[in-house]
């Protein structure tokens, strides 16, 4: 059975993701505006990176920000993305999923999955590892 705490703790991340996502995609259409498409997609992507570190370690699993913990992060990023891809080409190619429902099928299997990556680096780089809070 599920806890009240791992619940909340869920719940915070996948409500930061959606904030995360609508925070960035505002970010980007604002750059747009004065730097080529591209570049506004790197900086509000990068800068996504940023703000999910910062909420992840405080709202979700409340433990304090480290450089060494900011460095590591894009991993995450990294990983979910390589899976996603990997995946994707499966779904598509495989078992004949059309390719717009793809990355939306992706999305929802990922959501555990870079939860538990987010946990993982978020320990590792914590300093007092045994009050991570997941």
């Amino acid at each position: 059975m599920i806890t009240k705490q791992t619940f909340d703790r869920h719940f915070r991340f996948v409500a930061g993701g959606v904030a995360n996502t609508a925070v960035t995609y505002v970010i980007f259409l604002s750059t747009k505006l004065v730097m080529p498409y591209q570049l506004a997609y790197l900086v509000s992507y990068g800068l996504g990176i940023v703000l999910s570190y910062i909420y992840n370690a405080k709202a979700v699993f409340r433990i304090r920000l480290t450089p060494f913990g900011l460095m590591l992060w894009p991993l995450v990023y990294a990983v979910q993305y390589a899976a996603g891809a990997l995946l994707l080409v499966l779904l598509v190619e495989k078992a004949k999923l059309p390719e717009n429902l793809g990355p939306l099928f992706i999305a929802m299997v990922m959501v555990p999955v870079t939860y538990s990556l987010s946990r993982i680096v978020l320990k590792a780089t914590n300093p007092d590892r045994g009050r991570c809070d997941g």
